[in-house]
């Protein structure tokens, strides 16, 4: 096989160099083939061709690190459903669904905002908002130090962002929430906020809509993380009375004292499809019954049967169900 392939080698290369071809006449007979690997050799030499690409003269790794090409970080990614790869712009395209199987991947108020606001244009509300450490709270590390490191990891203050901009030319106040900054853990600075963005809502007569992605109250910040619970349903009675709109969007997961607070308080409750939404966890319902739980317990389409939510809209036709939604509620 090996002899083969060197004759093949060297048939391309006196075919590139106009070379006479009868010496591989003979291709199975392996005498002919060997007499004819050695011809090879000396035609090579008289043509004087380098052999550098076929003989390591060099040894050993001589490419820099500074030289290497790698691929990007971000430009691929497996779709954790169907485990098919993913390319960035067929997800910036389908809006972060796998368009193989329809699967929502988990996303930040960036592409969020990039999906819902005209041309990705927005004002951002409050965005200098950071957290105190009031507790001195301290775990595996200080609060502040993983604070740090978090917003430097992620490049976000806290884990929610909130801008004014316009969904189909209609004014629209969001407030996300990301999962990537402590697990979307809700702490005071989430909560002032939803607060202050409540606020800008009354005093600008626009609409409020709130998406939600947490994993709770943030323990390093004890009482005044669940202070956070009482403070925003406050501000949003407030809402309802000045009979402004509040929609609140749950995506995947929803939990804790978010889901028990603001995020199922809205005008309409909608949920992206498959979103994980509860209070306490699925293992520790389970291990509290001592009884299995329902196939699909816990996931959207399960809430919703149960009376829990309005809509379950697919992200791709989120903006525009959003958009008919305001158009009904302002005439």
């Amino acid at each position: 096989m090996f002899l083969c392939q060197i004759e093949t080698i060297a048939f391309l290369i006196l075919e590139y160099h106009n070379c006479s071809l009868p010496i591989f006449s003979n291709f199975y007979d392996q005498t002919q083939t060997i007499r004819n690997f050695f011809r090879f050799f000396a035609v090579l030499k008289e043509l004087d061709i380098d052999m550098a690409w076929f003989k390591r003269e060099l040894k050993g790794i001589i490419t820099t690190t500074e030289e290497k090409k790698d691929t990007p970080e971000g430009i691929w990614n497996k779709c954790p459903q169907c485990k098919k790869p993913l390319h960035y712009s067929e997800q910036v395209e389908n809006q972060y669904v796998c368009h193989y199987c329809g699967f929502h991947l988990r996303i930040g108020s960036k592409e969020y905002f990039s999906v819902l606001f005209d041309d990705n244009e927005f004002t951002e509300l409050f965005p200098d908002l950071v957290s105190g450490d009031p507790l001195h709270f301290e775990d595996t590390k200080k609060y502040t130090d993983r604070l740090i490191e978090t917003q430097l990891k992620t490049g976000l203050k806290d884990a929610i962002r909130a801008a004014v901009g316009k969904i189909n030319g209609q004014d629209l106040v969001i407030a996300c929430m990301d999962f990537t900054f402590i697990g979307g853990s809700m702490g005071s600075v989430v909560g002032e906020k939803i607060a202050r963005s409540i606020d800008y809502c009354i005093e600008n007569k626009v609409p409020f809509l709130m998406i939600s992605k947490s994993g709770g109250a943030r323990m390093m910040e004890a009482a005044f993380s669940l202070m956070q619970m009482a403070k925003t349903s406050a501000k949003l009675a407030l809402l309802s009375q000045a009979k402004i709109p509040y929609i609140s969007l749950l995506t995947d997961p929803t939990t804790g004292g978010v889901t028990a607070s603001y995020a199922m308080l809205g005008d309409i409750n909608i949920a992206e499809p498959g979103a994980l939404i509860g209070f306490a966890g699925p293992r520790v319902i389970k291990e509290t019954i001592k009884k299995d739980l329902p196939k699909g317990f816990q996931t959207a389409e399960f809430v919703q049967e149960h009376g829990f939510l309005d809509f379950i809209v697919d992200r791709r036709e989120m903006k525009e169900e959003l958009s008919a939604f305001l158009k009904m509620i302002k005439n």
